[in-house]
């Protein structure tokens, strides 16, 4: 818009500029002719080349003005959209805060959930047993397992072979404040102090829950709800893996806890077919006793039929002796007694 402004200034400034060499240049001549006639007629045709600038800079300054109008009215319009436009994204833009406020309240409520040491258990014990619902059979395991001096284990997983203890462990304080640590010298013992308190899990869980004599294995199993702590623990604190196997206790995370217990549903599945092959083979051989008594009795009926056989086959030939007797004894000649009597 000022871009065509200031070229419709120029062009009328020039026109002016134009015109006031002209009419020099004409009076110039004329004065030096000193023609009335020829002034008359100068001004006749100066007056004539004004009223056609006149019309000339009218015609130019409407368009201006139009072509103005218009670039005024499409930059309002356009102002007017993009100020629609920044409204809108102001409004999205508050709803987003909002949203992000109630995520920032929500984070602020699952740190503090987790600061409380019995709430973090909570978590673990019921995050532990929804996996072990997904996975095992119901009859696989059995939760808030007690013992006989009264020590209650989170889970026990029922095998052929005995019970493996479960327990869930959530050391998560001094990791926190290892990682949340700007000082090397500050993480480094946090992360002593992380050490010492996974190593005191064990060490509970190695005492509580391993009894041999009460039908458990030689292990157990201390279940970490989180992936992060696991890792540094199984990657970065090799002093906790020999501590750990010394103690018999194996710790596990989520995952590795699912491929566990994959591995011990294939070894129930596997217990399962060997079940069921036992009560087929006790099923082939019931059958087979009771078709050796079948073929016992058949035999013996084959004796009672082919006896009776023999036995018919005797005395059709008995009676067939006896028929041939009695046939035999109508020829025989009548006594002369018996004639002379008739």
């Amino acid at each position: 818009m000022s871009d065509q402004l200031s070229l419709t200034l120029t062009l009328i400034f020039l026109g002016f500029v134009a015109l006031y060499l002209l009419i020099r240049r004409q009076l110039q001549q004329i004065f030096q002719s000193r023609d009335d006639d020829t002034l008359i007629e100068w001004l006749k045709t100066t007056q004539g080349d004004l009223n056609q600038l006149q019309q000339s800079l009218t015609q130019t300054l409407n368009t201006s003005n139009q072509n103005v109008t218009n670039t005024l009215q499409q930059s309002y319009q356009q102002l007017h959209q993009r100020l629609d436009n920044a409204a809108k994204v102001i409004s999205e833009l508050k709803n987003e805060t909002g949203k992000f406020s109630e995520i920032g309240r929500s984070m602020q409520d699952l740190q503090d959930f987790l600061n409380s040491p019995k709430l973090r258990g909570n978590l673990g014990e019921t995050v532990l047993k929804d996996l072990l619902s997904q996975i095992l059979p119901k009859q696989a395991f059995s939760l808030q397992h007690r013992f006989q001096s009264g020590d209650i284990v989170d889970a026990a997983i029922k095998t052929q072979s005995g019970i493996i203890p479960i327990d869930s462990k959530f050391p998560m304080e001094n990791f926190t404040k290892m990682n949340q640590s700007d000082s090397s010298k500050e993480r480094d013992q946090y992360h002593r102090q992380f050490i010492n308190d996974v190593k005191k899990h064990i060490r509970a869980i190695s005492t509580k829950y391993i009894r041999t004599e009460e039908g458990t294995l030689d292990f157990a199993l201390m279940y970490i709800p989180s992936e992060t702590i696991y890792y540094d623990i199984a990657a970065t604190s090799p002093e906790i893996q020999d501590y750990s196997q010394a103690k018999r206790v194996l710790p596990v995370s989520p995952s590795t806890f699912y491929a566990f217990l994959r591995t011990i549903l294939v070894s129930f599945e596997g217990q399962r077919i060997a079940q069921e092959a036992q009560l087929i083979l006790k099923s082939l051989r019931d059958i087979q006793k009771t078709s050796h008594e079948f073929a016992d009795k058949l035999s013996v009926l084959q004796k009672h039929i082919t006896n009776a056989n023999s036995n018919m086959t005797a005395i059709s030939s008995d009676f067939h002796k006896l028929q041939t007797k009695i046939d035999s004894t109508s020829s025989l000649p009548v006594p002369e007694e018996k004639l002379l009597s008739d």
